[in-house]
């Protein structure tokens, strides 16, 4: 039930959400004065959030970068959270647009800097049916034929915080000492290392996906980009959950 909740009251808090709300109201109440500071206030909230350099801003400073790897060292395992993929339509499974997480943790076996992959992920969705990511992108990697001996494999978990707790589980099973790498999005990274540091795993941030543009053209500060907009639902997601786990201790 958590789980379902939580998917469902996220949605309030996104900027397009909120327009909408500001709008519906303002066309609801009958004061003029009133109706107008609600469309003023509508229209405001829609530029902010789609501001390409306020977004690139708060980007920079939330994401955390990826970490310069020793030459010398090589790591036990790779951790890589799922998200890269989906399986809606079909069991068969796609990538989606986080698939970079996935591309760094095959070069990471690929060019020797881990000996093992630890893939962790469910279903993270209400309607994924029989869909499990972490099986299919199994399969991927063989393909790609990395070994079924350096493939581990956490199937049941449906949020970071279960990819930490059933992924310790199996590295701990597996006698594969740390530190470990955790690959995922750099704007989910920040949350991530929260959770698994409170497992007691020790881990080190390797970033990917990065979603932000360290370019800043003249168009950014005035021309509203509806891609922004949509960003934002996902570092909203992102400070919600660093909020709610600090609290949870």
């Amino acid at each position: 039930m958590y789980f379902i909740l939580s998917k469902l009251l996220i949605y309030l808090l996104f900027p397009l959400s909120w327009v909408f709300i500001l709008f519906i109201t303002g066309l609801v109440v009958k004061d003029r004065q009133r109706k107008k500071k609600l469309f003023i206030a509508a229209v405001i909230v829609l530029y902010v959030f789609s501001n390409s350099f306020l977004f690139n801003w708060f980007a920079k400073k939330w994401d955390v970068s990826m970490y310069q790897l020793k030459s010398s060292k090589t790591y036990n395992c790779s951790i890589v959270l799922g998200g890269f993929s989906g399986g809606k339509f079909s069991n068969k499974g796609h990538f989606n647009g986080a698939a970079d997480r996935f591309i760094q943790c095959a070069r990471l076996f690929t060019i020797g800097k881990t000996s093992h992959l630890l893939l962790t992920g469910g279903s993270g969705s209400l309607d994924q049916g029989g869909y499990h990511e972490a099986a299919w992108a199994k399969t991927q990697l063989e393909d790609l034929k990395i070994p079924d001996s350096a493939i581990l494999v956490e199937n049941n978990s449906k949020n970071t915080i279960e990819n930490a707790r059933f992924s310790g589980a199996i590295l701990k099973q597996s006698h594969l000492k740390g530190p470990y790498l955790l690959v995922t999005s750099a704007f989910h990274m920040r949350r991530a290392l929260m959770i698994f540091k409170k497992q007691g795993i020790d881990v080190i941030p390797y970033s990917s996906n990065f979603i932000r543009s360290d370019n800043i053209a003249f168009d950014d500060f005035f021309i509203p980009d509806a891609e922004k907009l949509a960003y934002w639902n996902i570092y909203i997601k992102e400070v919600v959950g660093c909020v709610v786990n600090y609290f949870n201790g």
